[in-house]
């Protein structure tokens, strides 16, 4: 690729080229992987500027071999298609680098022996659709390839609803509306997700379920599905999801790590038998506390 209308870090300008956070194109440049008019590079710093011409042989992964873990996890529904999970807060739903172990696929794996959708590769077997760490609530996961991709299609066509409960810093003056907002990678941070100009299209709606001095409780529906796509939309409008550190604030008075939010409701069209399918999940013990306290001190 040739750098245009650009001068600095080239670990700076690959992520930006890439899509990829500057952490993956640092290993990929310390690896020997990359070069800089026909000169190999390690060095992540190494200047480049408009004109110069990059060259990036990005490595095949490396293979990976998931164990199967006894992992209680709660089945909500399940026959030889598919399943719907209830995804405990702090758990991670697929491997990643360095992370290999106690996610929901290890669990999945030793749950259904192994009987998973391969359209993901080993890597998400059966994923159709992710939460992030610390969201709890409720996921399908595919058994078997049809499903797969019918599921995916149908996620794609926005056929799949999926509705989320969230407490939020501040008071949300609209009972109800609607946060049209494209969503991309962070200019700067690309561990982020945020809203800019030319990102993918993100639709979330809103629905104020109960109001306190501080806080609002909230039922939130997604049309899109783009990563972290309510946290964002929240952090958007002056409203980041309590917990939430990496868009809203560092600490909570409630002490909890992780953002309360939990996706308490599913509902989609069984793609092989055909009939409309709908799940609901409890909010997890943690969110209803801090709802009690937060309706106790409004009576005072």
């Amino acid at each position: 690729m040739t750098v245009e209308e650009f001068e600095g870090r080239v670990d700076v300008f690959l992520a930006k080229a890439l899509d990829k956070t500057r952490s993956f194109v640092q290993k990929i440049i310390e690896g020997g992987n990359v070069w800089v008019n026909q000169k190999q590079i390690v060095k992540t710093s190494h200047k480049v500027k408009s004109g110069d011409l990059i060259k990036v042989v990005i490595p095949d992964p490396v293979p990976v071999n998931l164990t199967p873990q006894d992992i209680d996890i709660d089945i909500v529904y399940e026959d030889e298609h598919l399943a719907v999970i209830n995804k405990p807060q702090g758990m991670v739903v697929h491997p990643g680098a360095g992370n290999y172990d106690n996610t929901l696929v290890n669990a999945l794996l030793y749950r259904f022996e192994g009987k998973l959708s391969s359209i993901n590769g080993v890597i998400r077997p059966g994923i159709v659709h992710r939460l992030d760490k610390d969201t709890s609530g409720l996921l399908i996961v595919a058994k078997a390839n049809e499903a797969h991709i019918k599921l995916s299609e149908a996620l794609k066509n926005h056929e799949i609803k999926r509705v989320y409960f969230a407490i939020c810093e501040g008071v949300l003056k609209e009972d109800s509306g609607i946060i049209n907002a494209p969503i991309g990678r962070h200019p700067v941070n690309r561990l982020k997700m945020a809203v800019v100009p030319n990102g993918k299209e993100a639709i979330t709606y809103f629905e104020v379920l109960e109001k306190f001095d501080k806080y609002t409780f909230v039922k939130l529906r997604l049309k899109t599905g783009r990563t972290h796509q309510i946290r964002v939309h929240m952090s958007y409008i002056g409203h980041p999801v309590v917990g939430d550190s990496l868009y809203g604030r560092a600490k909570n008075e409630f002490g909890v790590e992780g953002q309360l939010l939990h996706a308490g409701e599913i509902e989609f069209v069984h793609p092989i038998e055909g009939k409309l399918m709908h799940f609901k999940a409890e909010l997890p013990e943690h969110f209803k506390k801090i709802l009690e306290t937060l309706r106790m001190r409004s009576l005072k």
